[in-house]
């Protein structure tokens, strides 16, 4: 009798109110968010006490700025760019990771006329974003004695596959290997990656969660770690299934790029996203710090939290 009445206290009790947190994409919802996604789906961010609001911004430059504003908890970011954030001043600090590879890669036609990159003497290289992608490209002209002098850079805007298919451009920096290979795939215009991780760039964190160290809330993001590993690991035993749940949530992400882009980024999600790896930004640091794009080196410390470190 007393086990019935309380089973029936229990049920009769309110719910536990959930945490509250933000969280800022980095751009519109795609396979590259597919942890997240699935954590809501599944129900992970509930087990651990979270409502998480999942915002895509208006520019994809916003979200590490509001974070920094403490207009948000958390926004996706990239590791490149954090440690020109941090150099700027901005109140930020990588707190987990999201996909734990270069996704960016130097890309040409399959058929055109740079073969390998030291074909890119005297050719026109397509650029959306200066500093970090002149770094790069610095690095992968350098394995052949070129310098920036021996290229022309062409700034398209966002235009990356387009202006390479028109022949604006020979080449393009900056293209994602899992969305712009393939969108050229199905146009017709066959492209070729060179990855920058083996063209003498320091390989780094593609995507990773940023929160300002001066308001966070460490408890909440352990557990919105904690959550999203649970999603990965989901997505890693059941990858067709996490595919239809996710392409469930949009008609807009229910087409053949986002389901071939979904099958090339799965392998890349981050399966420890509070784990942090010291020598990889250290190295970045460096790396940026010789190419002339920082002044300043910034300990790991001042770049990135270990939230699980207590």
């Amino acid at each position: 009798m007393r086990t019935l009445t309380l089973i029936l206290a229990l049920l009769a009790a309110p719910a536990m109110a959930q945490d509250k947190m933000t969280l800022i994409l980095d751009w519109f919802v795609n396979p590259d968010h597919g942890p997240i996604i699935l954590a809501e789906e599944l129900g992970y961010f509930d087990d651990a006490g979270l409502e998480v609001e999942v915002v895509a911004p208006a520019d994809p430059s916003d979200p590490p700025k509001m974070v920094a504003a403490g207009k948000a908890d958390l926004a996706i970011a990239y590791q490149p760019q954090l440690h020109l954030q941090i150099e700027e001043g901005l109140p930020l600090r990588r707190v987990g990771t999201l996909i734990a590879t270069p996704l960016n890669c130097l890309l040409v036609l399959e058929d055109g006329p740079v073969e390998s990159t030291a074909d890119l003497k005297g050719r026109k290289i397509g650029f959306s974003v200066a500093g970090v992608e002149e770094a790069l490209l610095s690095a992968i002209l350098g394995q052949h004695d070129l310098t920036l002098d021996d290229i022309e850079l062409v700034s398209v805007n966002w235009s990356l596959s387009p202006s390479l298919m028109s022949g604006q451009v020979d080449a393009v920096i900056g293209a994602y290997r899992n969305f712009e290979l393939n969108q050229m795939q199905i146009e017709g215009v066959p492209g070729r990656c060179f990855y920058v991780e083996e063209e003498g760039v320091p390989a780094y964190d593609e995507l990773i969660y940023v929160a300002n160290p001066e308001t966070m809330n460490a408890d909440m993001i352990r557990r919105f770690l904690h959550a999203t590993e649970r999603a990965v690991q989901y997505i890693m035993n059941h990858p067709q299934e996490s595919w239809e749940i996710f392409a469930g949530t949009s008609a807009e992400l229910q087409d053949e790029l986002n389901e071939k882009a979904w099958v090339d980024t799965f392998p890349r999600f981050a399966t420890r996203p509070a784990a942090l790896d010291h020598a990889r930004y250290r190295t970045f640091e460096r790396f940026l710090l010789d190419a002339g794009l920082i002044e300043t080196g910034t300990p790991v410390s001042g770049l990135a939290v270990d939230v699980n470190a207590r």
